[in-house]
């Protein structure tokens, strides 16, 4: 129960919130049709690929300082 509020805590952080904006925002575009579905595509995959390469390197970085964050 504790894992399950930590990682909801974790989804309001600002990168979180920040990726999710964004991918709302360019969906929101796409379907108006301001920017091409080739657009969206770079965008998105650019901003979803940095979230998740900044969350894997923090936890690498958790696992080589030996703390497992409890």
């Amino acid at each position: 129960m504790e894992q399950l509020k930590r990682r909801a805590a974790n989804l309001l952080s600002v990168k979180s919130l920040v990726t999710l904006v964004l991918t709302g925002v360019f969906a929101a575009l796409a379907l108006r049709g301001v920017v091409s579905g080739q657009d969206f595509l770079t965008i998105f995959l650019i901003v979803v690929s940095f979230y998740f390469g900044t969350q894997s390197q923090k936890l690498q970085d958790t696992l080589d300082s030996g703390d497992d964050g409890r």
